[in-house]
C-alpha cells in the first residue's frame, strides 16, 4: 500500500512540475485550528461530473489580441512554474479545505461492484500535507477511530520530517513528504514539451503544452520511471505561471519489480484541475482517475475515482492536539460551468 501511495503521489507531483493521484485519506487533528476566515469562495468553478465529460476544456479561439501575442519560451515558462509551485506551497500551509472522494470499483465484466465515498479535511502539519478522514459512506468516525487517526497523522508527519532530514544530510532535494524531487531541468532530459498553444480556460488565457516521456531515457529512481512512461497535456495560467489543469496517461504499464511489487496498467488515466482561491493561491479543485493498479497482495483496484474539493478556509495551528473543529458554512456546490 505504501508503494502504491508513493507511486500515485509521485505521479501528481511530477504532473505539477509538468505545469508544476491519489489522495491518502488521513484523519484526526494534531494541532489546534483557529479559523481566521469564515468562508472563501474560489474564483473558478469546477464542472459537475456529467458536464465534465462533455466539456472538459474550452478550445474556442482566443481574442485577437491574445492570438497576436508571441508564445513564451516553453523551458523558461516551466522553470517559472516550478518556482511558483514552491511558493504556493508556503501559502497553502495556511489553508484547510474539504475533500469528497468517490471510488467505483468494477468487476470482470466492467460493471460497478462497489462504491466508496469518503470525506476528508486537507491541511498541513509541521510542513507536511495530510488528510483528516471525517466520514466514510456517510458515517462519521467513532471516538476510537478518531484517536487512531490522530496517531496515524502524527506518524505520517514524523516519518516525512525524518525522511526530509536524512535527505538534507545527503544534500538531496525533496518535496514536502521527503520524496526526492525531479526538477524541470531533469524533466527536459526525460522527455519533451511540445506543441505550445494559447487556450482559453475559465475565461483566462492559458498556455497548453504536451509532454511525452522518452522511453529510452536513463532513469535514476522510481520517480523518474513514472515520468518516463507518462504522456499528457498541461495548461499553464499565462498570467500567474501556475498549473491550471493537467491530463495524462501511462503510455505503458508501469511496473516495479517486474510487476511483482506494483503494476499500473497501460492507459491508466488521470486529470487534475486547480482553482485560484482568495486571489492569492491556486489549490486543487478536482482530480479524477480511471484504470487498474495492483501492489503485491495488499492492494488491487480496477475502476475509477474522483476527488472534489471545496470550502477553502484559512487557519492557524499550534502544537496542541484537538479531536475536531467547528466547521464554517460550505460554499455552494460546483455547477456545470466550464473548468
Amino acid at each position: 500500500m505504501e508503494t502504491m501511495a508513493r507511486v500515485k503521489h509521485t505521479t501528481w507531483r511530477m504532473m505539477l512540475l509538468l505545469a508544476g493521484c491519489a489522495a491518502v485519506c488521513v484523519s484526526g487533528w494534531t494541532q489546534t485550528v483557529t479559523e481566521t476566515s469564515p468562508r472563501i469562495q474560489s474564483e473558478a468553478r469546477v464542472p459537475s461530473a456529467s458536464r465534465d465529460a462533455q466539456q472538459s476544456v474550452d478550445n474556442s479561439a482566443p481574442a485577437e489580441a491574445s492570438r497576436d501575442r508571441p508564445l513564451p519560451d516553453i523551458a523558461a515558462m516551466m522553470h517559472d512554474v516550478e518556482t511558483n509551485q514552491r511558493k504556493a506551497e508556503t501559502v497553502e500551509r495556511d489553508y484547510i479545505y474539504h475533500s469528497v472522494k468517490t471510488e467505483q470499483e468494477l468487476d470482470g465484466h466492467g460493471q460497478i461492484k462497489k462504491t466508496t465515498v469518503t470525506e476528508s479535511d486537507h491541511f498541513w502539519v509541521n510542513g507536511v500535507p495530510v488528510r483528516r478522514l471525517v466520514k466514510k459512506d456517510g458515517k462519521a468516525l467513532t471516538p476510537d477511530e478518531i484517536a487512531k487517526e490522530n496517531e496515524r497523522i502524527d506518524k505520517v508527519a514524523a516519518k516525512a520530517r525524518d525522511k526530509r532530514d536524512k535527505a538534507d544530510d545527503k544534500g538531496k532535494e525533496t518535496d514536502s513528504r521527503g520524496n526526492e524531487e525531479v526538477t524541470v531541468s531533469r524533466l527536459l532530459e526525460l522527455g519533451a514539451f511540445t506543441n505550445a498553444r494559447r487556450v482559453q480556460l475559465s475565461g483566462r488565457d492559458t498556455i497548453a503544452v504536451d509532454y511525452a516521456g522518452n522511453p529510452k531515457a536513463k532513469t535514476r529512481n522510481r520517480s523518474e520511471d513514472v515520468i518516463r512512461d507518462l504522456v499528457g497535456t498541461a495548461w499553464i495560467d499565462e498570467q500567474d505561471h501556475v498549473l491550471a489543469r493537467v491530463e495524462g496517461h501511462f503510455a505503458n504499464a508501469f511496473k516495479i519489480g517486474g510487476g511483482l511489487i506494483a503494476n499500473i496498467q497501460k492507459d491508466t488515466r488521470f486529470s487534475v484541475v486547480q482553482t485560484k482561491v482568495n486571489n492569492e493561491v491556486w489549490l486543487p479543485a478536482r482530480s479524477e482517475g480511471q484504470g487498474a493498479a495492483r501492489a503485491m497482495l495488499f492492494f488491487s483496484f480496477n475502476g475509477s475515482g474522483q476527488i472534489v474539493n471545496s470550502d477553502y478556509r484559512k487557519f492557524r495551528t499550534t502544537s496542541t492536539i484537538l479531536p475536531g473543529v467547528t466547521r464554517v458554512g460550505s460554499p455552494e456546490a460546483p455547477d456545470s460551468a466550464e473548468p
